[in-house]
Parts: structure tokens; C-alpha cells; sequence
């Protein structure tokens, strides 16, 4: 299911790595995983599955640095499962996790300009646009821009109440 949703390119549009997305890369990319500490500095996936039947929906990566005080966040949801809330409740409890649960002062996220789906999900669990930058980003053959979210821990706590 990994490549197969790395592989769409609408998915693949607005991330790091192209599509497709074989299936060895995928293996690849996963066994890297294994054995690495979850709580350490550097980009790590957490897996989004469903409970009901657990069907891999997508992913959210957190990038933690700074000593471990902050992280950035990335998310990445199987087009056939947009719109029904996995992404906000997969997104919503990795940043509860990481402020509320791990101590960290600040999470933030970088959103292509162009992926309002995306900027809209981080605005609906109480992230705040802290910036654009018009094209800032050469992407993937062009210039794009880059919007700038983040949420900090001393927030976390009234965003969660108003949810």
C-alpha cells in the first residue's frame, strides 16, 4: 500500500520523492526504519492505519530537532481516503503526542502554496499561518510557494479545548 500511494502522482505532486514509487523503494524505505528510535533527532514515519480493519491509510512524518524542543511535521493520506477525517485525527494526535505528551516547545509544517487541502487540514486542528513566501521553492520544475504553520505547546492546551 505504501508505493501504491506514493506511486499517484497528485500524491507524489507535493513531496520529496517522485512517482512512481516502486515497490522496492518502499521495502527500502521502511526497513530504514526499523530499529530507529522514534524520539530522536531526524525525520521519522509514523504509520496511519485504520482500527477497524488495519488498512494502511498514509503516513505522518515528524522531523524533531533543535535539541529535541521542536519538530516539523509532514502528512501523506491514500487519495481514496481524502475527506473523511483519517488525516486530521492522524495529524491532531502525533501533535498532541509530541507537545502535550513529549514536552516539545514548538511543531511546524511547510505547505506547498499550491496544496490548499493540506493548509486547510493544519488550519482545522489549530495550527496558525505564521507566513507565505512567494515563490520560494524551486519544486519539481518550477517556482512555488511556501506556507509556513506552526503551533506552540503553551497553545496546544485551549486549541485541544476548543476541538
Amino acid at each position: 500500500m505504501l508505493s501504491a500511494y506514493r506511486s499517484d502522482p497528485a500524491i507524489a505532486r507535493y513531496q520529496g520523492w517522485d512517482a512512481p514509487f516502486p515497490l522496492a523503494a518502499a521495502e527500502a524505505f521502511v526497513a530504514g526504519l526499523d530499529g530507529r528510535d522514534p524520539r530522536a533527532e531526524g525525520w521519522f514515519q509514523y504509520a496511519v492505519e485504520r482500527t477497524a480493519d488495519g488498512v494502511l491509510l498514509g503516513d505522518v512524518g515528524v522531523n524533531r530537532h533543535d535539541e529535541g524542543r521542536q519538530a516539523e511535521i509532514g502528512f501523506t493520506l491514500a487519495a481514496g481516503h481524502h475527506g473523511r477525517g483519517y488525516g486530521a485525527e492522524a495529524v491532531r494526535r502525533v501533535v498532541h503526542f509530541l507537545l502535550a505528551e513529549e514536552g516539545l516547545h514548538r511543531v511546524h509544517a511547510s505547505v506547498d502554496g499550491r496544496n490548499g487541502p493540506s493548509a486547510r487540514l493544519l488550519e482545522r486542528v489549530g495550527f496558525r499561518r505564521e507566513g507565505l513566501e512567494l515563490q520560494s521553492q524551486w519544486w519539481k520544475g518550477e517556482w512555488t510557494d511556501d506556507l509556513r504553520y506552526a503551533v506552540l505547546a503553551s497553545e496546544w492546551s485551549s486549541v485541544r479545548a476548543g476541538s
